[in-house]
């Protein structure tokens, strides 16, 4: 399938996104872990590596809004549907069985992960649903 000038737009938001993710990451992490961060600014440094992630939720946005292609929009909206029902379920059975201690405590940025991973479940259910066309962005 020909790839939308929307999607493109999408795909390079996302790769710049997620170059900047790593490289946020990877500073706090050596910044926070040798001591160089002034305790003026630590949850400014902390919060960094929200930023892009948060950038890509909004990437995502602008694609659904950007794409004019209604097909190929349908299917991200059913990906995106897939991640938040996803990662949803998980966040509430995680925290009802961390509320009666039957878990350790988890991390609030683990529910991002767990909706990426649940954007991959999306892609893979509209693959096996519609074929090649369904692959998503």
């Amino acid at each position: 399938m020909a790839r939308t000038v929307a999607s493109k737009r999408y795909n390079w938001r996302v790769i710049w996104l997620s170059l900047t993710y790593a490289v946020f990451l990877v500073g706090a992490g050596y910044g926070f872990k040798h001591d160089l961060v002034p305790s003026a600014v630590q949850y400014v440094v902390a919060m960094l590596p929200a930023v892009p992630v948060i950038g890509i939720f909004v990437a995502i946005g602008r694609y659904l809004v950007e794409e004019d292609d209604e097909y190929v929009r349908m299917l991200m909206v059913r990906q995106t549907l897939w991640a938040s029902g996803f990662a949803l379920s998980l966040a509430t059975v995680w925290g009802f069985l961390e509320s009666f201690d039957l878990v350790g405590h988890a991390d609030g940025y683990w529910v991002a992960v767990a909706w990426f991973f649940g954007l991959a479940i999306g892609g893979a259910v509209n693959k096996l649903s519609f074929g090649d066309t369904g692959s998503g962005c």
